[in-house]
Formats: structure tokens, C-alpha cells, sequence
């Protein structure tokens, strides 16, 4: 008896908030009214997106409910509303989840109240005879389960108005999915035109002016070549310092697009030259990225690029801020995709905010679709886990 008064009463709550949600859709109403009428003046059309956004967070309580009940959560599609107002209102308008909701509204004003209305008498009248029926004559309730049958019913019938068809979320998925990638587009697009510019900025202020002052010291030696040999031979010898050094840069550069050593020693072979040089004690695994001759299982180009620079950066962001001695790299290959876990024992505290190159990395990482996930709790340890999709 107890449990059954205890569910009977949970169902209650259960039907009581449902019709408290009912009375907040009559008001709702009165607003649709309101931005039904500005909407059609035009200038008010704003309104419009905004309200549906409303609509959506009040389907949404109404989904939790139903999914806290059944104990199975009620999913929801919707288009995304971004843009300018224009793009915003016929999204809204185009939207069949706008139109889902709207039907669930009117109905669930009048299910949602009359459920309650029901249930208060059946909850008292039944707290009385199956208090008799069941304490004196040791037989099953008969009424209280059927407040809780009632709060099933509103659960049930919240379920089949707010569930979106197939089509539906396919349709919402898809649209999510586009403005996933045109988010990543810009990023990708913001991350490539900042790297052309340190390129140009690299070429123009280091390459450009070694070669121009290499150039002047060779066409000084030509003129002193038969006044002075001994000028010239000294000219001639900083003129190969230049040559040599403007050498150094333009590999630095080179590297800065696309390491050589990724192309000769494969991902794992070049991860372990940067810890080598990172300065800290390194320790990588490589799992399933080389066989077990040594011999390098190639990612794609791409793939294997952006790896590379999450790895350089994350040892250097681990070198210069992390107080840590040591750091761990673990390169290992998943079904169609690539993992990359950079861990050090350091402070922590590390952000996208602190200048670390964490959101050029998550720019690199997102221009190939895949996925970084950032933990670092101030004390540490930090841990950079990316998994970037590809073919094997």
C-alpha cells in the first residue's frame, strides 16, 4: 500500500506540473496572438524567432517531464535559427517543429488540465477505500494505480505530439550539420589566412632581407675584387654566412607548412624528433601507427600534418607553461580514425583564453572534421585528447 500511495503521489506532482505547464499555455497563446499581429506589420517580425525560441524551451520542460516519467528520454529536432532576421523568421516558419510544437500546445491545454481535474477526486477517493480495501482486507488497490495510469497517459500522449518524424530530424540533423561545417569553413578559412600571413611576415622580414643583404655584399666584393681581394674575400665570406643562414630560415618556414621529416619518417618517426628536441622527457606510444618492423602505417597527408602541430604545440605549450619535467604522447589508430592524447603532469589551468595556441589547434582540428577535448583542473594534470577522422 505504501508504494503504491507513494507512485500514486509522485504522479500527482507528475500531473499537477503538466497542468501548471497547461496554464502557462494559455498565456503563451496570448503572445502568439501578439507576435501573429506584429509579424504581419512587418516591422515586428523580429519577434517572430525569438518566441519560437520561447515555444521550443516550453516543448523542451514538457520533453523532460515525459522523459523523467517513463524513464525514456522524448528526442526533439529542430532547425537551427541563425542569420539575419529574414533568414531567422523563414527558418522559423519552414521549420515542421515549429508547427509540431504549436499543435502540442493547444492540445496539451486541454489534456494537461483535464488529466489533473480527473486525477484529484480519483487521488482522494482512493486514498480512502484503498485504505479499507487494502489495509483491513488485504486486497490489491484498485484506484490509486489509476492516477498513476493517468500520468502514463499524459507521458504517452506528450511522447506521440512532441517526437519528431524520421524525416524530421533527418532534416534537422542535416541543418545542424551545415551549420556545423560553415562554422568550420570560417575557422578553417580564418586559421589558413592567418598562416599565409606569418608566412608572407616570416618570407618578408627574415628570407627577403637576408637575400637583399646577401645580394649587396656580393655585388660589393665584385667591385672590390681587383682594388682589394682581401675585402672581397671578407665580403664574399659573410655574403655564404647570409646564404647559410637565409637556408636556415627558409627550412624553418618550409617546416612551418609542412615538416620534410613527416614525409620521411611518417607521424611517429617526426612525434619522436619533437620530443626529443622539446626539451622535457618524453615518452611516446605509437599503437597501430607503425608495424612492428618500425616501418611507418601512413595516415593521410592532412591528417598526419595536423597531428604533427597538435603535438608541437601542445609540448611547447607543456614546456614553457607547465612547471612539468616529463610529458607523454600516445599516437594510436581507431577504426577510421587517428587518436592523439598529449598529457603532462603539470599545473594545469590551461584555456582556450590564455594565449596557449589552443584555438588554433582547435581550428586545425576542426578543418578536418575531427574533435579535441581539452582537461586541465588547476594542479593537473593536462590532457589534450584529439581524434581526427581518416582512412587507413
Amino acid at each position: 500500500m505504501k508504494e503504491t500511495l507513494r507512485r500514486a503521489g509522485l504522479a500527482m506532482a507528475q500531473l499537477g506540473k503538466g497542468a501548471g505547464l497547461a496554464l502557462v499555455s494559455y498565456l503563451f497563446m496570448a503572445l502568439l496572438l501578439f507576435t501573429a499581429f506584429v509579424t504581419l506589420l512587418v516591422v515586428g517580425a523580429a519577434v517572430l524567432p525569438e518566441t519560437v525560441q520561447l515555444l521550443r524551451r516550453t516543448a523542451g520542460f514538457k520533453r523532460r517531464l515525459a522523459g523523467t516519467w517513463t524513464g525514456r528520454p522524448v528526442p526533439e529536432a529542430y532547425a537551427p535559427l541563425t542569420g539575419d532576421v529574414r533568414e531567422r523568421v523563414t527558418a522559423a516558419l519552414k521549420d515542421p517543429g515549429t508547427w509540431r510544437d504549436l499543435r502540442w500546445l493547444f492540445v496539451h491545454f486541454v489534456y494537461g488540465l483535464v488529466l489533473l481535474y480527473v486525477a484529484m477526486p480519483l487521488f482522494v477517493l482512493g486514498a480512502l477505500v484503498d485504505g479499507v480495501w487494502c489495509g483491513l482486507l488485504r486486497q490489491r488497490a484498485v484506484l490509486l494505480p489509476l492516477v498513476a495510469g493517468l500520468a502514463d497517459l499524459d507521458a504517452r500522449w506528450s511522447r506521440v505530439l512532441l517526437t519528431p518524424s524520421p524525416d524530421a530530424r533527418r532534416s534537422a540533423e542535416l541543418a545542424e550539420r551545415v551549420e556545423e561545417l560553415t562554422v568550420t569553413r570560417a575557422g578553417a578559412v580564418a586559421a589558413h589566412g592567418a598562416e599565409l600571413r606569418r608566412i608572407e611576415r616570416d618570407l618578408h622580414d627574415g628570407t627577403q632581407a637576408r637575400l637583399v643583404s646577401l645580394s649587396m655584399r656580393l655585388g660589393l666584393a665584385r667591385r672590390a675584387f681587383d682594388k682589394d681581394p682581401d675585402a672581397a674575400r671578407r665580403l664574399l665570406d659573410d655574403a655564404q654566412d647570409q646564404a647559410e643562414e637565409a637556408l636556415t630560415e627558409l627550412r624553418h618556414v618550409v617546416r612551418g607548412i609542412h615538416p620534410p621529416i613527416l614525409t620521411d619518417r611518417g607521424l611517429a618517426g617526426a612525434v619522436r624528433a619533437l620530443a626529443a628536441g622539446s626539451g622535457l622527457d618524453v615518452t611516446v606510444a605509437a599503437e597501430g601507427v607503425e608495424d612492428p618492423a618500425g616501418e611507418a602505417v601512413r595516415a593521410p597527408a592532412a591528417v598526419e600534418a595536423a597531428a604533427y602541430f597538435v603535438v608541437a604545440e601542445a609540448l611547447t605549450n607543456a614546456a614553457k607553461h607547465s612547471g612539468s619535467a616529463r610529458a607523454f604522447v600516445d599516437l594510436s589508430r581507431a577504426a577510421g580514425a587517428l587518436r592523439v592524447v598529449v598529457r603532462d603532469e603539470g599545473r594545469g589551468g590551461a584555456d582556450d583564453a590564455g594565449g596557449s595556441g589552443l584555438l588554433g589547434m582547435r581550428r586545425r582540428v576542426a578543418a578536418l572534421d575531427g574533435t579535441l577535448e581539452l582537461t586541465s583542473p588547476v594542479g593537473g594534470p593536462t590532457v589534450i585528447e584529439v581524434e581526427l577522422p581518416c582512412a587507413w
